[in-house]
Protein backbone atom coordinates (compact mmCIF):
# COMPACT_ATOMS: atom_id res chain seq x y z
CA UNK A 1 0.00 0.00 0.00
CA UNK A 2 2.71 2.37 0.78
CA UNK A 3 4.47 1.31 -2.65
CA UNK A 4 1.72 2.52 -4.26
CA UNK A 5 0.95 5.46 -2.66
CA UNK A 6 4.58 6.51 -2.83
CA UNK A 7 4.32 5.81 -6.71
CA UNK A 8 1.47 7.68 -7.44
CA UNK A 9 2.94 11.11 -5.63
CA UNK A 10 5.92 10.87 -8.13
CA UNK A 11 4.07 10.59 -10.64
CA UNK A 12 1.71 13.46 -9.53
CA UNK A 13 5.10 15.71 -8.97
CA UNK A 14 6.26 14.71 -11.93
CA UNK A 15 3.37 16.05 -14.06
CA UNK A 16 2.90 19.02 -12.01
CA UNK A 17 6.83 19.98 -13.00
CA UNK A 18 6.14 19.18 -16.95
CA UNK A 19 2.75 21.66 -16.91
CA UNK A 20 4.66 25.03 -14.90
CA UNK A 21 6.46 25.67 -18.11
CA UNK A 22 3.58 25.04 -20.39
CA UNK A 23 1.85 27.53 -17.98
CA UNK A 24 4.29 30.22 -17.94
CA UNK A 25 5.11 30.36 -21.71
CA UNK A 26 1.50 30.60 -22.00
CA UNK A 27 1.35 33.61 -19.61
CA UNK A 28 4.37 34.96 -21.34
CA UNK A 29 2.44 34.64 -25.06
CA UNK A 30 -0.20 36.46 -23.59
CA UNK A 31 1.98 38.96 -22.13
CA UNK A 32 3.31 40.16 -25.39
CA UNK A 33 -0.05 40.09 -27.27
CA UNK A 34 -1.03 42.32 -24.81
CA UNK A 35 1.95 44.95 -25.05
CA UNK A 36 2.03 44.51 -28.93
CA UNK A 37 -1.92 45.37 -28.94
CA UNK A 38 -0.85 48.58 -26.60
CA UNK A 39 2.16 49.63 -28.82
CA UNK A 40 -0.23 49.74 -31.89
CA UNK A 41 -2.78 52.54 -30.37
CA UNK A 42 0.11 54.37 -27.81
CA UNK A 43 3.78 54.18 -29.51
CA UNK A 44 5.32 57.41 -30.09
CA UNK A 45 7.73 55.76 -32.54
CA UNK A 46 7.31 55.20 -36.41
CA UNK A 47 8.11 52.31 -38.32
CA UNK A 48 11.15 53.17 -40.63
CA UNK A 49 10.83 50.38 -44.07
CA UNK A 50 14.45 49.14 -45.79
CA UNK A 51 13.89 47.42 -48.43
CA UNK A 52 16.52 44.40 -49.64
CA UNK A 53 16.06 42.48 -52.81
CA UNK A 54 12.50 40.38 -51.70
CA UNK A 55 13.30 40.63 -47.60
CA UNK A 56 11.59 43.55 -46.30
CA UNK A 57 12.70 44.36 -42.59
CA UNK A 58 10.57 46.92 -40.45
CA UNK A 59 12.88 48.40 -37.52
CA UNK A 60 11.40 51.27 -35.17
CA UNK A 61 12.96 54.01 -34.22
CA UNK A 62 12.30 57.04 -32.51
CA UNK A 63 10.73 60.21 -35.02
CA UNK A 64 13.54 62.00 -34.39
CA UNK A 65 16.09 59.72 -34.64
CA UNK A 66 14.86 58.28 -37.86
CA UNK A 67 14.66 62.03 -39.78
CA UNK A 68 18.30 62.12 -38.58
CA UNK A 69 19.22 58.49 -39.50
CA UNK A 70 18.08 58.81 -42.77
CA UNK A 71 19.65 62.40 -43.75
CA UNK A 72 23.08 61.43 -43.24
CA UNK A 73 24.54 63.50 -46.53
CA UNK A 74 27.83 64.87 -46.38
CA UNK A 75 28.00 67.04 -48.96
CA UNK A 76 30.69 65.00 -50.78
CA UNK A 77 28.45 62.66 -53.39
CA UNK A 78 26.42 64.37 -55.78
CA UNK A 79 23.59 66.37 -54.76
CA UNK A 80 19.76 65.25 -54.95
CA UNK A 81 17.16 67.28 -53.54
CA UNK A 82 13.93 66.08 -52.59
CA UNK A 83 11.78 69.13 -53.66
CA UNK A 84 9.92 68.61 -57.12
CA UNK A 85 11.32 71.93 -58.69
CA UNK A 86 14.66 73.22 -57.61
CA UNK A 87 17.17 75.63 -58.64
CA UNK A 88 20.58 77.58 -56.95
CA UNK A 89 22.35 79.77 -58.36
CA UNK A 90 25.64 81.97 -57.59
CA UNK A 91 24.04 85.45 -57.31
CA UNK A 92 27.31 87.64 -57.85
CA UNK A 93 27.87 85.36 -61.18
CA UNK A 94 25.18 84.26 -62.62
CA UNK A 95 26.14 80.73 -62.61
CA UNK A 96 23.94 77.87 -62.02
CA UNK A 97 25.08 75.36 -59.01
CA UNK A 98 22.34 73.02 -59.36
CA UNK A 99 18.60 72.78 -61.33
CA UNK A 100 15.68 70.67 -61.13
CA UNK A 101 12.32 71.14 -63.67
CA UNK A 102 13.28 74.92 -63.18
CA UNK A 103 10.57 75.75 -66.05
CA UNK A 104 7.90 73.83 -64.94
CA UNK A 105 4.66 76.37 -63.85
CA UNK A 106 3.80 75.56 -60.41
CA UNK A 107 1.54 77.28 -57.55
CA UNK A 108 3.60 79.63 -55.50
CA UNK A 109 1.73 80.26 -52.68
CA UNK A 110 3.09 82.74 -50.10
CA UNK A 111 6.35 83.41 -51.95
CA UNK A 112 3.82 85.52 -54.07
CA UNK A 113 4.40 88.22 -50.71
CA UNK A 114 7.66 89.22 -51.92
CA UNK A 115 5.77 90.86 -55.25
CA UNK A 116 3.48 92.26 -52.61
CA UNK A 117 6.13 93.52 -50.92
CA UNK A 118 7.59 95.42 -54.12
CA UNK A 119 5.19 96.52 -55.50
CA UNK A 120 3.91 98.60 -52.28
CA UNK A 121 7.10 99.81 -51.26
CA UNK A 122 7.53 100.72 -55.40
CA UNK A 123 4.39 102.90 -54.63
CA UNK A 124 6.17 104.60 -51.61
CA UNK A 125 3.13 105.27 -49.28
CA UNK A 126 3.92 106.31 -46.04
CA UNK A 127 4.70 103.06 -43.74
CA UNK A 128 3.41 105.05 -40.68
CA UNK A 129 -0.07 105.13 -41.83
CA UNK A 130 -3.13 103.31 -40.03
CA UNK A 131 -4.69 100.75 -41.36
CA UNK A 132 -7.05 98.17 -40.30
CA UNK A 133 -7.94 94.66 -41.33
CA UNK A 134 -11.40 94.06 -43.01
CA UNK A 135 -13.88 91.39 -43.72
CA UNK A 136 -12.87 91.82 -47.47
CA UNK A 137 -9.35 90.44 -45.78
CA UNK A 138 -10.54 87.38 -44.50
CA UNK A 139 -9.71 84.18 -45.99
CA UNK A 140 -12.79 82.68 -47.66
CA UNK A 141 -11.17 80.70 -50.14
CA UNK A 142 -8.89 78.31 -48.21
CA UNK A 143 -10.47 79.24 -44.80
CA UNK A 144 -6.90 80.08 -42.83
CA UNK A 145 -7.25 81.22 -39.72
CA UNK A 146 -5.36 84.47 -38.72
CA UNK A 147 -4.16 86.18 -35.20
CA UNK A 148 -5.47 89.68 -36.77
CA UNK A 149 -8.79 89.66 -36.09
CA UNK A 150 -11.47 92.16 -38.19
CA UNK A 151 -10.88 95.37 -37.27
CA UNK A 152 -7.14 95.38 -36.13
CA UNK A 153 -5.35 98.44 -36.80
CA UNK A 154 -1.63 98.54 -37.72
CA UNK A 155 0.79 100.38 -38.97
CA UNK A 156 1.97 99.71 -43.20
CA UNK A 157 5.19 99.02 -42.14
CA UNK A 158 3.94 96.74 -39.37
CA UNK A 159 1.74 95.00 -41.97
CA UNK A 160 4.27 94.50 -44.24
CA UNK A 161 5.97 92.36 -41.48
CA UNK A 162 4.18 90.21 -40.40
CA UNK A 163 3.09 89.59 -44.45
CA UNK A 164 6.74 88.95 -44.70
CA UNK A 165 7.70 87.38 -41.38
CA UNK A 166 4.72 85.55 -40.37
CA UNK A 167 3.46 85.45 -43.45
CA UNK A 168 -0.07 86.77 -42.12
CA UNK A 169 -2.24 86.86 -44.97
CA UNK A 170 -4.76 89.09 -43.81
CA UNK A 171 -1.59 91.62 -43.56
CA UNK A 172 -0.99 91.18 -47.26
CA UNK A 173 -4.37 91.50 -48.49
CA UNK A 174 -4.65 94.34 -46.45
CA UNK A 175 -1.65 96.29 -48.22
CA UNK A 176 -3.01 95.41 -51.66
CA UNK A 177 -6.54 96.68 -50.27
CA UNK A 178 -4.86 100.02 -49.48
CA UNK A 179 -2.91 100.56 -52.73
CA UNK A 180 -4.24 103.34 -55.01
CA UNK A 181 -6.91 102.07 -57.08
CA UNK A 182 -7.46 99.07 -54.65
CA UNK A 183 -6.96 95.40 -54.94
CA UNK A 184 -7.47 95.12 -58.87
CA UNK A 185 -4.65 97.87 -59.90
CA UNK A 186 -2.61 96.27 -57.36
CA UNK A 187 -2.76 92.72 -59.45
CA UNK A 188 -2.08 94.42 -62.33
CA UNK A 189 1.01 96.44 -60.89
CA UNK A 190 2.35 93.22 -59.47
CA UNK A 191 1.91 91.69 -63.17
CA UNK A 192 3.92 94.86 -64.53
CA UNK A 193 6.48 94.31 -62.22
CA UNK A 194 6.83 90.91 -63.05
CA UNK A 195 7.07 91.72 -66.66
CA UNK A 196 10.09 94.52 -65.74
CA UNK A 197 11.71 91.57 -64.17
CA UNK A 198 11.51 89.29 -67.11
CA UNK A 199 9.49 86.69 -65.23
CA UNK A 200 7.38 85.88 -68.71
CA UNK A 201 6.28 82.27 -66.64
CA UNK A 202 4.62 83.98 -63.88
CA UNK A 203 0.90 85.60 -63.47
CA UNK A 204 -0.37 86.81 -60.03
CA UNK A 205 -4.16 86.95 -59.00
CA UNK A 206 -3.98 88.07 -55.57
CA UNK A 207 -1.50 89.32 -52.61
CA UNK A 208 -1.50 86.73 -50.70
CA UNK A 209 -0.48 83.61 -52.60
CA UNK A 210 -3.79 81.42 -51.37
CA UNK A 211 -5.32 81.36 -54.80
CA UNK A 212 -3.37 78.72 -56.76
CA UNK A 213 -3.50 80.53 -59.90
CA UNK A 214 -0.72 82.67 -58.20
CA UNK A 215 2.08 80.69 -60.65
CA UNK A 216 5.48 81.19 -61.46
CA UNK A 217 8.83 78.96 -62.34
CA UNK A 218 11.82 78.24 -60.48
CA UNK A 219 13.69 80.87 -63.25
CA UNK A 220 10.99 83.76 -62.34
CA UNK A 221 11.67 83.28 -58.61
CA UNK A 222 15.29 83.41 -58.71
CA UNK A 223 15.12 86.83 -60.55
CA UNK A 224 12.17 87.71 -57.56
CA UNK A 225 14.64 87.04 -55.06
CA UNK A 226 17.49 88.85 -56.38
CA UNK A 227 15.36 91.75 -57.21
CA UNK A 228 13.75 91.58 -53.65
CA UNK A 229 17.20 91.63 -51.80
CA UNK A 230 17.66 95.19 -53.31
CA UNK A 231 15.05 96.19 -51.12
CA UNK A 232 16.41 96.87 -47.38
CA UNK A 233 13.10 96.79 -45.99
CA UNK A 234 12.37 93.34 -47.53
CA UNK A 235 15.55 92.18 -46.36
CA UNK A 236 15.31 93.49 -42.89
CA UNK A 237 11.98 92.30 -42.33
CA UNK A 238 12.12 88.18 -43.85
CA UNK A 239 15.02 87.80 -41.35
CA UNK A 240 14.09 88.42 -38.26
CA UNK A 241 13.24 85.37 -36.13
CA UNK A 242 10.54 86.90 -34.63
CA UNK A 243 9.33 90.19 -32.98
CA UNK A 244 6.47 91.18 -30.67
CA UNK A 245 3.90 93.72 -31.95
CA UNK A 246 1.17 95.19 -29.94
CA UNK A 247 -2.12 95.34 -31.40
CA UNK A 248 -4.23 98.31 -30.86
CA UNK A 249 -6.85 97.81 -28.48
CA UNK A 250 -4.67 95.27 -26.63
CA UNK A 251 -2.46 95.85 -23.49
CA UNK A 252 -0.50 92.80 -24.32
CA UNK A 253 1.67 92.23 -27.06
CA UNK A 254 1.62 89.19 -29.27
CA UNK A 255 4.75 87.21 -30.15
CA UNK A 256 4.87 86.29 -34.21
CA UNK A 257 7.81 83.63 -35.20
CA UNK A 258 9.78 83.35 -38.71
CA UNK A 259 7.95 80.67 -40.65
CA UNK A 260 11.25 79.93 -41.82
CA UNK A 261 13.01 77.07 -38.90
CA UNK A 262 16.13 78.40 -40.60
CA UNK A 263 15.98 82.25 -39.59
CA UNK A 264 14.63 81.20 -36.46
CA UNK A 265 17.97 78.50 -35.93
CA UNK A 266 20.48 81.59 -36.53
CA UNK A 267 23.18 78.85 -38.11
CA UNK A 268 22.93 80.28 -41.41
CA UNK A 269 23.58 83.78 -43.19
CA UNK A 270 20.31 84.39 -44.83
CA UNK A 271 19.66 87.77 -46.44
CA UNK A 272 16.38 87.23 -47.60
CA UNK A 273 13.44 84.58 -46.85
CA UNK A 274 10.61 83.55 -47.64
CA UNK A 275 8.23 80.42 -47.29
CA UNK A 276 5.03 79.36 -48.79
CA UNK A 277 2.62 76.72 -48.76
CA UNK A 278 -1.08 75.59 -49.88
CA UNK A 279 -1.98 71.99 -51.20
CA UNK A 280 -1.88 72.72 -54.67
CA UNK A 281 1.80 74.14 -54.55
CA UNK A 282 3.33 71.86 -51.75
CA UNK A 283 5.91 73.77 -49.51
CA UNK A 284 8.13 76.12 -50.63
CA UNK A 285 11.10 78.04 -49.67
CA UNK A 286 13.12 80.99 -51.48
CA UNK A 287 16.02 82.26 -49.99
CA UNK A 288 19.11 84.50 -50.40
CA UNK A 289 22.27 83.75 -48.16
CA UNK A 290 25.91 83.33 -47.81
CA UNK A 291 27.43 79.85 -48.11
CA UNK A 292 30.97 79.59 -48.11
CA UNK A 293 31.55 83.38 -48.56
CA UNK A 294 29.49 83.09 -51.89
CA UNK A 295 26.12 84.84 -52.27
CA UNK A 296 24.05 82.12 -53.28
CA UNK A 297 19.88 82.60 -54.13
CA UNK A 298 18.13 79.32 -53.35
CA UNK A 299 14.72 78.33 -54.73
CA UNK A 300 12.83 74.80 -53.45
CA UNK A 301 9.50 74.39 -54.96
CA UNK A 302 6.67 71.58 -54.32
CA UNK A 303 8.19 69.57 -51.25
CA UNK A 304 5.92 66.79 -49.42
CA UNK A 305 6.29 67.29 -45.86
CA UNK A 306 7.31 70.72 -43.66
CA UNK A 307 10.82 69.05 -43.24
CA UNK A 308 11.52 68.29 -47.13
CA UNK A 309 12.33 72.26 -48.05
CA UNK A 310 14.42 72.30 -44.74
CA UNK A 311 16.37 69.28 -45.10
CA UNK A 312 17.20 70.06 -49.24
CA UNK A 313 18.02 73.42 -48.15
CA UNK A 314 20.91 72.16 -45.31
CA UNK A 315 21.75 69.38 -47.70
CA UNK A 316 22.93 72.20 -50.36
CA UNK A 317 24.96 74.32 -47.87
CA UNK A 318 26.77 71.01 -47.12
CA UNK A 319 27.38 70.71 -50.89
CA UNK A 320 28.27 73.88 -51.60
CA UNK A 321 31.05 73.58 -48.08
CA UNK A 322 32.64 70.80 -49.14
CA UNK A 323 33.16 71.47 -52.83
CA UNK A 324 35.80 73.62 -54.77
CA UNK A 325 33.58 77.07 -56.19
CA UNK A 326 34.58 75.96 -59.74
CA UNK A 327 33.12 72.62 -59.62
CA UNK A 328 29.73 73.11 -58.08
CA UNK A 329 28.13 73.72 -61.49
CA UNK A 330 29.73 70.34 -63.31
CA UNK A 331 26.44 68.80 -62.54
CA UNK A 332 23.59 71.24 -62.31
CA UNK A 333 20.88 68.52 -62.97
CA UNK A 334 19.01 66.58 -60.14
Amino acid sequence: MKSTLRKFILVYISLALCLVPVAADAATDKKHRQVSKQSKSTSKYKAVKYKSSSLRVKTRLPARKAIAAVDHYDGTTPLKLASAKALVINQLTGEVLFAKNTNLPTPIASVTKLMTAMVMLDAHLPMDDLLYISDEDVDYLKHTTSRLSVGTMLTRGELLQLALMASENRAASALGRNYPGGPNAFVKAMNQKARLLGMSATRFVDATGLDSNNVSTAEDLVKMVDAAYHYPEIRQVSTLPSQEITLYGRQNPLNFVNTNALVRGGKWDIGLSKTGFINEAGRCLVMQAHISGQPVIIVLLDSVGKLTRIGDANRIRKWVENNEAGSLGTFVSG
